[in-house]
């Protein structure tokens, strides 16, 4: 396993991760969840994603119960939360990054996950509403307090971002140093284009999430929607459109082609292909159950061997579906 410092930042993340987005309380119990993070950690991860709104709070729960089953030292992994849409109905309850918000976010999360802190914490989405001041403050007071070691953001724009760290800067406040996009073979902009100087103008690192577009790069879509499959829940029919657009099934079956002469599955070959992009510090992965990290965590070994011909080659039957095509 590769490890990449976050960013400017001192600390290094697992070039892999694996998130609890989905499956945790949804898929997965404790006991799996313990047996997939075991895998993981073996395969020499270090980072385990969450938020505080993962199924209404139980992804937590069911993170530190696994983690505490699982008896490991806490110096030797990361845990994050994100925080923006809550638990709650509350007028300040949901959808804000105000101060009272933000302070009872935290204060939930380590409740959940039986920590006495968390190593990352994440403004889950902008909110429009609240100064960007008085959330920079807010974030800044949390990492001062030890309940946090550093925080970011997640689906900012880069404009937004960098107000929060010119902010944090003329005050001599902790900075955002990390920003956690959607980033995949299809979901290219934001991460190539948007953030393109934020990377050295501000030492920003990435954690991205959704390496196989919701699962359309596992090439299970091929033949057909799978029972059970996250494009077939209820909850998630409102992106099937627009993650299963036209021509995509058709390039993910070339990208597949591809994954198999290098001995590979499309899986494998997404995730990696994510990896090789220097600027992004870890890819989280997702998986409910332990044969699937097994597998995931294989591309790790994959990334060192996408040479340039190789990336062409990918490049050549995707981007033209990517969101950096205007006409996409």
């Amino acid at each position: 396993m590769e490890y990449r410092r976050l960013g400017s930042s001192g600390i290094k993340v697992s070039v892999l991760s694996l998130g609890s987005w989905v499956t945790y309380g949804g898929q997965v119990g404790v006991d799996s969840a313990a047996e997939c993070i075991r895998t993981a950690y073996d395969a020499g991860v270090n980072f385990f994603d969450n938020a505080e709104n993962y199924a209404g709070g139980e992804a937590e729960r069911i993170m530190g119960a696994a983690l505490r089953k699982l008896g490991l030292r806490r110096s030797s992994y990361l845990v994050s939360t994100k925080t923006y849409w809550g638990l709650h109905e509350g007028v300040n309850e949901k959808n804000t990054l105000n101060r009272k918000r933000l302070f009872d976010a935290i204060d939930g999360s380590l409740e959940r996950f039986g920590l006495d802190y968390v190593d990352f914490i994440y403004c889950h989405r902008p909110d429009r509403e609240t100064p960007i001041e008085e959330t920079v403050w807010a974030m800044s007071d949390i990492i001062a307090s030890g309940r946090a070691l550093y925080w970011g953001t997640s689906e900012w724009s880069s404009e937004e971002i960098r107000e929060a760290w010119d902010i944090a800067d003329r005050r001599n406040l902790r900075k955002p140093q990390m920003e956690e996009p959607l980033y995949n073979l299809f979901s290219r902009r934001r991460v190539e284009e948007e953030y393109a100087r934020l990377y050295d103008g501000i030492g920003l690192g990435l954690t991205t999430f959704s390496p196989l577009a919701s699962g359309l790069l596992s090439g299970k879509y091929e033949k057909g929607m799978p029972e059970g499959s996250r494009l077939s829940m209820p909850d998630y029919a409102s992106i099937k459109d627009k993650v299963i657009k036209p021509g995509r099934l058709e390039a993910t079956a070339k990208v597949g082609a591809i994954a198999k002469e290098l001995g590979a599955t499309t899986a494998q070959l997404a995730i990696a292909w994510c990896a090789s992009n220097r600027r992004v510090s870890s890819v989280i992965t997702g998986a409910s159950s332990p044969a699937q990290v097994g597998e995931n965590m294989k591309a790790a070994d994959l990334v060192a061997r996408l040479d340039v011909e190789t990336l062409a080659r990918i490049a050549e039957v995707t981007e033209a579906l990517s969101d950096r095509t205007r006409t996409n």
